[in-house]
């Protein structure tokens, strides 16, 4: 008997002074019998970061050709793709000729810091391709938060990205380690 995904609840209330995007979000996620909590929070976290109304969670780890998150204008095409982790440079290659901006959340503690030095010179050809990091105690923080039910206010102000529920205030501060040349509108 196959597992069944775990529906997840977050709503997200987020005040996004950097882009001046302020909005609710009532989410349900699908939390795949093998993505961690810290891959689902990563996923929220970059829905955050990225907030608008077309964008949208890709179809999940089972199938490849999607990102975690993207966003297509009214035609179809792919504005903005997401991925998190440490994609392979092919696939990274491939999102950049079919969106107009490819970011990557990059977190994983050393394994991110090893992916990056390993791809960092294939990677710098790309003009639209923004690569984000997390700190490993910032995902730590990050995958405290979860819960099956979450109540998330996230504020977003100079890089800085503050998750407040009823208990606890965790601040996540993602660094760039490369800026797309031109980003989507």
């Amino acid at each position: 008997m196959a597992l069944k995904a775990t529906v997840v609840k977050a709503d997200l209330q987020i005040s996004d002074m950097d882009r001046h995007h302020y909005a609710s979000y009532p989410l349900t996620l699908a939390q795949h019998p093998s993505e961690t909590d810290t891959r689902l929070m990563a996923r929220v976290l970059a829905f955050a970061l990225f907030a608008g109304e077309r964008l949208e969670f890709g179809r999940g780890l089972s199938t490849e050709e999607d990102p975690d998150l993207w966003r297509r204008d009214y035609t179809g095409d792919v504005e903005l793709w997401i991925d998190l982790g440490q994609p392979d440079e092919s696939r990274i290659r491939r999102a950049c000729g079919r969106a107009r901006e490819v970011v990557v959340l990059n977190y994983g503690g050393r394994a991110a810091d090893l992916w990056w030095d390993k791809n960092a010179a294939g990677l710098a050809r790309l003009r639209n391709l923004t690569v984000l990091d997390l700190s490993a105690a910032d995902v730590d923080a990050l995958t405290s938060l979860f819960a099956r039910g979450m109540r998330l206010s996230v504020m977003i102000q100079d890089g800085e990205v503050q998750l407040i529920d009823d208990t606890r205030t965790v601040t996540v501060t993602p660094v760039y380690r490369q800026r797309a040349e031109t980003t989507a509108a």
